[in-house]
């Protein structure tokens, strides 16, 4: 299932119209804005408005946002909403298409332990909460977040928690805030674990086998823009670690499996 159209703004309008600011997204860690472009709800994150971290180079996050997108569009399936660098009122930065998630449908879910649905649905993680009660990380067993979990891995994706996943209308599933990926070290955390070991389908091999055959071409050199030679050195890596495993892999490395909050 590919990703529905809803915006069909010309990008040389999105990238040359004036951005107006209509309010700030308080819930994100980063400076998150709501804003329209004429008529489109957008997204921006000014790179003033991102905060140090300890293990990514300052001022870069907006670049991986984009990097991400590209990836994205690389594999077919239209994970990432359509993001790209621009001007603002607060500075350059990452714009990302807004879209409104279906507030009928959670895909990632804690329930209590007694209430855990079977098919259709993958246990992640056990836990309790704040009153001691036995509680579980679910999500969804679908094709879309399984193409989602794929790209992660291709990502390296540091934050993948349940609010990053926004259901629409449809099936679709959009990932967004996707600022701390593509470290050369393994860095994947998220809540969204449910396939360990199984095989790659037919679709998710080839979508890893168009970000591959695309770093030779257009989508490496586009890369090289936005990331180190060596961060985009080991997104080839692992491209080919899953294609010759093909299987979802586990956890590794010294991070933390989930992020904190799960949500």
């Amino acid at each position: 299932m590919t990703a529905p159209d809803t915006r069909d703004a010309p990008q040389e309008d999105l990238e040359r119209g004036d951005l107006e600011v209509v309010g700030r997204i308080t819930t994100a860690s980063n400076a998150t804005f709501l804003a329209r472009i004429g008529g489109t709800s957008v997204v921006y994150k000014p790179v003033a408005g991102e905060k140090p971290l300890w293990d990514f180079p300052d001022g870069t996050l907006a670049r991986r946002e984009v990097a991400a997108y590209l990836v994205s569009e690389a594999t077919g399936w239209g994970v990432v909403p359509r993001t790209w660098l621009r001007d603002g009122p607060l500075g350059a930065g990452m714009v990302q298409l807004w879209q409104e998630p279906d507030a009928a449908q959670d895909p990632v879910d804690v329930l209590p332990a007694d209430r855990v649905p079977g098919a259709g649905w993958r246990a992640v993680v056990e836990g309790e909460d704040e009153a001691g009660s036995p509680v579980v990380l679910v999500h969804e067993d679908s094709a879309a977040l399984r193409r989602m979990a794929v790209l992660d891995v291709l990502l390296n994706n540091a934050d993948r928690k349940g609010g990053h996943v926004l259901p629409v209308p449809g099936g679709h599933r959009f990932g967004v805030d996707h600022g701390v990926t593509f470290h050369v070290e393994p860095r994947l955390r998220t809540v969204l674990w449910g396939w360990i070991g199984a095989p790659l389908d037919g679709d998710e091999r080839a979508g890893v086998e168009r970000v591959r055959d695309g770093l030779g071409g257009e989508l490496g050199a586009a890369l090289a823009d936005l990331l180190a030679e060596a961060e985009v050195a080991a997104l080839a890596a692992r491209c080919a670690r899953l294609l010759r495993d093909g299987r979802f892999p586990g956890p590794e490395g010294d991070m933390p499996a989930v992020p904190w909050p799960l949500f």
